[in-house]
């Protein structure tokens, strides 16, 4: 798989949340190859190589990852530290989308290096919306460093 290839990181632990986002961003056809995740853990060992994952080309980076906060084993928090603590993959975008508003979140995704901090809007045409933006900046606008 070339980096090319890797575009979004999806991980999101609610089956629902996780189907509008996909369908949010084929609909703004930004979804040539999403990689949903299930929780934290899983998003660890792919992006690290390990567990079932091992043999995977961790150079292989993708161009943008979705994570929600409040997920099962490892939370998105802790997901976000290891991210932005490793320089392996630190400068990957990284975009919280979780349904919580409260402060103390917010203040602590932006100190661990998350690149932008979204409250998933309820109602549908909102949510295709709010990801269909935020793919088209992270994955046509915005210039990474190479």
């Amino acid at each position: 798989m070339e980096n090319s290839e890797l575009e979004i990181l999806l991980v999101e632990d609610n089956p629902g949340d996780a189907e509008l986002a996909i369908r949010a961003l084929k609909k703004n056809k930004l979804g040539n190859s999403i990689i949903h995740l299930k929780d934290g853990a899983e998003a660890l060992d792919f992006l690290f190589g390990t567990g079932q994952y091992q043999t995977r080309n961790i150079n292989v980076k993708p161009k943008l990852i979705l994570l929600d906060l409040k997920m099962p084993k490892v939370s998105g928090i802790e997901v976000l530290q290891k991210i932005k603590g490793d320089d392996r993959t630190k400068s990957i975008p990284v975009v919280v989308l979780t349904s919580s508003k409260e402060d103390p979140d917010i203040k602590m995704c932006y100190s661990l290096g998350a690149n932008s901090y979204i409250v998933k809007p309820v109602e549908f045409d909102n949510f295709s919306k709010a990801i269909g933006d935020l793919g088209m900046y992270w994955l046509l606008i915005n210039q990474p460093p190479h």
